[in-house]
């Protein structure tokens, strides 16, 4: 039988959970709230070109359960599959992020950078749902400390 490793971390977020999924949702606008994402586009296929602060992969939809799950498949990254399952917690949204990797020793750094990740979706979320505007969304505001 073959062990593929995965983590995952949680996180709760002031907003309900269908803006979460339709942040998720436009993978192509990922580098706007995503503090690794420089740059994402879409290529004729379908699939995502992503550069990043870890290197240069290629996302692609896997399973998308709206409002519920987004599951990306990732060709060249740290990562071989990603994913989001969220759901509604009274008026929080609850999101596990989800990875499978090839290398165990890299699970506590992996770890590490899914929750900068979603400590990124969540500061976006949260800045939407108090009526900001997305245009002028810093997203490397999770660096700087209250």
């Amino acid at each position: 039988m073959f062990f593929i490793p995965r983590a995952e971390v949680k996180i709760e977020i002031n907003a309900p959970v269908k803006r979460v999924f339709d942040i998720l949702d436009n993978i192509g606008d990922s580098a706007r709230w995503n503090l690794s994402a420089n740059a994402i586009s879409e290529r004729p296929d379908g699939k995502f070109d992503t550069k990043s602060t870890v290197g240069d992969f290629i996302l692609s939809r896997t399973e998308t359960i709206k409002n519920e799950k987004l599951s990306l498949g990732i060709e060249g990254g740290i990562f071989s599959a990603m994913g989001y399952l969220l759901s509604q917690k009274g008026d929080i949204t609850e999101a596990i992020l989800w990875g499978e990797f090839d290398d165990e020793k890299n699970e506590k750094i992996l770890v590490k950078a899914g929750e900068v990740l979603l400590e990124c979706l969540k500061n976006f979320a949260e800045y939407l749902e108090d009526g900001g505007d997305p245009e002028e969304f810093d997203k490397k505001q999770i660096t700087i400390a209250p």
